[in-house]
This record gives structure tokens, sequence and C-alpha cells, in this order.
């Protein structure tokens, strides 16, 4: 079998590999260095390169927007702390340093008025808004001070009522003492058709025990209501 001697060698590299070889830009450095040393923002990732350009084509601002690039990276590997997490590699940068401009002008201040004059001027302090929720520490719940389930009707949802001292021999809780002394003031006030006969009369033993009556369904018209919120409410 014959050979070609014009044909080229097989053990060096081949057209296509040369060709891609000859395209292949070369690696530019890492280190970059300029007479004048670069001045670096970077918690506004700013690097500011105080060296003329001596060139204004577009390779040579290429090559100076590269030569920053490369010299902010550089700082920032060196001087910032690196994380590992889940989601990547983190840089931690630190405060900036320049001062950007606000988008808007600063806000004129606002004038006083006629009342925030006078106040300022006699030394009167605005009194504080008191908010119209209590936190209530046995249920670990904010409740309205009046009103539906309000704190001022705490002491009816109680199903334990303390026993006054006055009411203990006769049997009767401190609210029903009180009850009953408002009942007896009523009848007193009424005077029994106004003959000033007192509590002790026969008009006003009625009128008494009438009061009393009333004052006794009140009384358990509330506890009923009571009950039935504490039954709504489990």
């Amino acid at each position: 079998m014959s050979t070609d001697a014009g044909a080229p060698a097989l053990d060096g590299p081949s057209l296509s590999e040369s060709l891609i070889a000859a395209t292949k830009p070369a690696r530019l450095p890492i280190a970059v260095t300029k007479p004048i040393p670069y001045t670096f923002d970077l918690g506004h990732l700013l690097a500011t390169d105080a060296n003329p350009l001596t060139h204004t084509t577009e390779d040579a601002l290429q090559a100076t927007s590269r030569d920053g690039a490369q010299a902010l990276i550089n700082q920032l590997l060196s001087t910032c702390a690196i994380a590992s997490t889940p989601a990547g590699v983190l840089l931690t940068l630190p405060a900036g340093e320049t001062a950007l401009p606000r988008e808007k002008a600063v806000p004129a201040a606002k004038e006083l008025t006629r009342w925030q004059r006078f106040a300022a001027k006699k030394g009167i302090v605005p009194k504080r808004k008191e908010g119209k929720l209590v936190y209530d520490e046995q249920t670990a719940d904010w409740r309205p001070k009046w009103g539906f389930q309000g704190m001022n009707r705490k002491k009816e949802e109680d199903w334990l009522v303390e026993v006054d001292e006055e009411g203990k021999a006769k049997g009767k809780s401190k609210g029903e003492v009180k009850g009953r002394a408002g009942v007896a003031k009523k009848a007193r006030k009424n005077g029994g058709g106004g003959g000033g006969a007192g509590v002790e009369g026969e008009g006003d033993a009625r009128a008494l025990s009438r009061l009393e009556r009333k004052e006794r369904v009140r009384r358990n018209e509330r506890r009923m209501r009571a009950n039935d919120r504490r039954q709504k409410t489990r």
C-alpha cells in the first residue's frame, strides 16, 4: 500500500483545533495594578478609578471597565466575610459610606395650628388616648372595657361569689345585701304614698316586698344571661 508524500502528518493538531485556538481570547490577568489605586465603597458596590483615560475608543473603555470590575471583585473576596448557605455562597457587605442624593426635596416643616401654638405657650401636654381594650390575664386575650363581653361584667360570670360578713347570718351574698339596701332606700323615698310612715308602715312593707321581688327577678335574669354567654364561649 503506497502513501502520498504530500499528505499532512496525523500526529499534530487538527485544523479545527487550530482554528479554535486562534479565535479563543487570551485569559486576562486577575491582578489589576494602576498608578493611582482604586477607592472602594463596598456597601454600594462602588469602585472609583481616578486614573485619566488615555484613549476613548470602545475597546479602551471596555478594558477600563473590565479592570474596575475585576478590582472590585478582588476587594470583595479579600475583605468581606464569606458564608456557605443552602442558598449558595453569600458575602456580608459593610455599611455604605457614600451619601446618596434624595429623589425628592426635603419636605418643609408643617406650620403649627392655633391650638398647638397656644398649648406650647402654656405648657399643655396632650392627653394620651386610652384604648378600648383591656388584657384579661385569665383568658390571655384582649377584651373591651364596656359592653358585650366587657370587663365590667366579668363579676357576673363568676361561679363563686364572696359572702359578706354582715349578710352571712341571713345567708345573703354581698350583692344581695347591697341590693336589699338599695330596695329599702327606694321604699323610704316613696314614703308609702307621702304619709311619712317610713319603712315600718304597712304600705312601706308591701312596697318593699314588691321591690325585692322585682330585684330578685332581675338578678335571676342576669345570671341566666351570664350562663348562656359562658355556654356559647365554650
